[in-house]
């Protein structure tokens, strides 16, 4: 008789593909397709008085996928549980065995870091026990968020508006995001002044500008006018000498390899990706890409992971590839260990590239556009962390006149080192003068050529962006690397939290909830309080917590608070305030509101219901309608997606998928277009009667035959009648359950 297959399940089909090619013919390898038991979504599920026991169900949706599992479960030598290596991948495999009904001696528990052939052969030959810790850990914090979640969320119904939430994570982000909105509205700006000296050696091409630094070595700010013209008195008719001339090398290290939040972060800033969608493309990247001369391949290593720890054989390979690609000077002699911070899980390796001389641009034909670009940042910011350092030629002089100084800095690249590779992005740019210095010596005298002095205010703190709210939470404990993306996804979708181009603004409804909260949950909304949940919640992984004895404790005083607000808010409904626009009712006239409905946001009159006059949201776009001159304005489709028309619609008739820019045609003076999406795409004329025209089959995206537009509608009826068929056999195979139950 034929030995049986030993069953692999994974969370999804991507990565079975992968794996099952490694592991050959005596295994069979599945996907289990994310959760396939949960709490209920129609009540708490959980029994709070019995000590928190959580009553799991299996997924609605998924019956038929576990009934599969079940079939090829039982018929299976071993199964191995190979979920994701984290707390919640250990709570999938724990939920497995258990809605499998496998004994101990029949489920095996794997992590796969990366998928590569070598670890995945590896890791299959060493199988463990269910880790119960992190199980637990997961359990907790799915029940502290349920609670929360359900317990807090109606009285937001009662009191603000219907249809909100509250949670853990969320209502804390929200409230970072509001205390920053509070500071920029009362900040006070105070005054300063800049003062720059033109100064040459009084040759030809010599001139540079140094700043004025203060007294002597005393560093001085100028706050006044005053200030500046005394400085002006002074220097206008002195002499300029220099002081001291002080030239030497400075180095600049390479920064880490990445963690979840540092990639997310990084991803935000220089690829404009979202956290979600940065998490959505590493994914991909982890659980493997079909890559010509290798097959299916992971090209990095697990993505959600707290710990800066590089494997030897990671740190060796890139020693090699550097030393051969680079030479030996762009290696510094040893590898770089990199100190993971305290608190942290350490898991897992820090994300790295799993073969590194898979480079960038060799892979890129068999990748999407994000995905290479997302590669390339990983794969740089790995190999360059174990390069060599950079190294700048500095020269700082000090120049003096009439007992005020001034200085100069000057950095020049002298060895590339680890910036040949790759660069670290800067949230904000500093606004030091980086200009050329001649050769100066110290006693030289210097020819004053201009003073230029300028006024300046203080700035207020900048709003968080999507990167500078995860490097805010990461600081503050708030969240693990699996919760950042989703906490700025739910914050944002929820209307808590709008985008301003790259900023994140609190809306009117965002400072109500926050406000509402920090008076009646003040622990809930704490970030001293959060953090330490969610070491707790770390203290339960390592066993030294035992899960109920710390929900006992947080419900506690949490349920009190929750009584003690719905006494206090009895008959009490707080008003959300309106957005006024910019914009008039064309009947009435009074200043219009924002609001939002099915398709997004729109304009409405606030006298409702005595007048209905509503209109859309108008955003105009640069350039000029190219038939009647015009303006361009952007509209969203019922279906959601954009195009851009004429502000006199029918009447002009123009519309278009293409985006206007600000540049205008050489040839015939109207406005250019480009084709919608990311990255640096050419602009266009689309003037018909113009010699510059571009034919819409010439642009950056091809229009489809109309034997390719049959072609896509029939896969598109074909789906939508599997799907039928499908639902119709899960109400029918429905119907006969209730039967025999009857």
């Amino acid at each position: 008789m034929a030995k049986a297959k030993d069953l692999v399940i994974v969370e999804s089909p991507a990565k079975a593909k992968t794996i099952e090619k490694y592991l050959g013919s005596g295994y069979k390898v599945t996907a289990s397709m994310g959760h396939l038991r949960d709490l209920p979504k129609s009540k708490m599920g959980v029994d709070i008085e019995h000590g928190f026991e959580p009553q799991y169900i299996p997924v609605r949706d998924k019956r038929e996928l576990i009934n599969e599992l079940k079939k090829e479960a039982k018929s299976a030598g071993t199964v191995f549980l190979a979920t994701d290596p984290d707390r919640e991948g250990e709570a999938i495999s724990w939920h497995l065995k258990e809605l499998l009904e496998l004994d101990d001696s029949k489920a095996k528990r794997v992590t796969f870091n990366e998928i590569t052939k070598k670890v995945v052969t590896e890791s299959i030959q060493h199988p463990r026990s269910i880790d119960q810790d992190l199980v637990n850990a997961q359990q907790a914090r799915r029940i502290l968020d349920r609670i929360v979640g359900y317990e807090l969320s109606p009285l937001l119904w009662k009191k603000v508006k219907k249809g909100l939430s509250a949670g853990r994570v969320q209502s804390v982000a929200t409230r970072m995001v509001t205390d920053r909105e509070e500071e920029i509205e009362s900040f006070v700006p105070q005054e300063y002044w800049l003062l720059d000296a033109r100064l040459n050696c009084g040759e030809e091409n010599s001139s540079f500008i140094a700043r004025f630094h203060g007294v002597g070595d005393k560093k001085q700010e100028l706050h006044s006018r005053e200030e500046v013209d005394a400085v002006l008195t002074a220097v206008k008719d002195a002499p300029f000498t220099v002081d001291s001339v002080k030239r030497g090398e400075k180095q600049k290290s390479p920064a880490p390899p990445f963690i979840t939040s540092t990639l997310q972060q990084e991803a935000s800033r220089r690829l404009s990706m979202t956290p979600r969608r940065t998490m959505s493309i590493a994914q991909q990247l982890y659980e493997g890409v079909e890559i010509t001369g290798h097959g299916s391949i992971g090209l990095i290593t697990y993505m959600r992971t707290d710990s800066l720890r590089l494997s030897e054989e990671a740190l060796a390979a890139a020693r090699d590839f550097i030393t051969e690609h680079y030479g030996a000077e762009y290696y510094p002699g040893k590898p770089r260990r990199f100190k993971t911070k305290a608190g942290a899980q350490d898991a897992h390796e820090a994300i790295r590239p799993t073969d590194i001389t898979l480079m960038p641009e060799l892979v890129r034909k068999d990748l999407t556009q994000e995905q290479y670009r997302l590669y390339r940042l990983i794969w740089g910011r790995f190999t360059a962390c174990q390069m060599a350092n950079a190294i700048y030629d500095n020269v700082a002089v000090d120049i003096g006149s009439a007992g005020y100084s001034f200085r100069a800095n000057y950095s020049e690249l002298k060895f590339k080192g680890y910036t040949a590779v790759y660069e670290e992005s800067r949230d904000e740019e500093s606004g030091e003068l980086a200009n050329p210095l001649p050769s100066l010596a110290e006693g030289q005298r210097l020819v004053l050529e201009k003073l230029m002095h300028e006024q300046q205010f203080t700035q207020p703190p900048a709003r968080y962006t999507e990167a500078t709210l995860i490097r805010a939470m990461e600081e503050k404990g708030i969240g693990r690397p699996s919760t950042y993306a989703p906490t700025i996804s739910a914050i944002t979708s929820r209307d808590y939290v709008i985008k301003e181009g790259k900023y994140l603004k609190p809306t009117p409804l965002g400072q109500v909830v926050t406000g509402l909260m920090k008076e009646r949950f003040a622990d809930i909304v704490d970030l001293k309080f959060t953090n330490q949940m969610e070491a707790e919640l770390d203290e339960i992984e390592s066993g030294k917590a035992q899960w109920r004895d710390v929900l006992d404790k947080f419900y506690g005083g949490f349920s009190k608070e929750l009584h003690e607000a719905e006494d206090a808010l009895d008959g009490v409904r707080l008003k959300v305030p309106d957005v006024l626009s910019d914009e008039y009712c064309e009947v009435c006239g009074r200043q219009m509101v924002v609001k939002k409905g099915r398709f997004g946001y729109f304009l409405a009159c606030p006298g409702f219901p005595e007048c209905t006059f509503t209109k859309p949201v108008v955003i105009e776009m640069p350039g000029k309608c190219p038939r009647c001159g015009g303006r361009i304005l952007k509209r969203t489709s019922r279906k959601g997606y954009v195009f851009y028309a004429c502000e006199r619609g029918t009447d002009c008739g123009f519309i278009t998928w293409d985006v206007p820019t600000k540049d205008y045609c050489p040839s015939c003076g109207k406005t250019m277009f480009k084709h919608s999406g990311r990255g640096p795409l050419k602009s266009f004329c689309i003037n018909e009667s113009c010699p510059n025209f571009v034919p819409e089959d010439k642009r950056t995206y091809k229009k489809k035959t109309p034997e390719e537009k049959a072609a896509s509608e029939a896969k598109r009826a074909a789906k939508k009648t599997a799907a039928a068929k499908k639902d119709g056999a899960k109400k029918t195979a429905a119907r006969k359950t209730r039967k025999t139950e009857a």
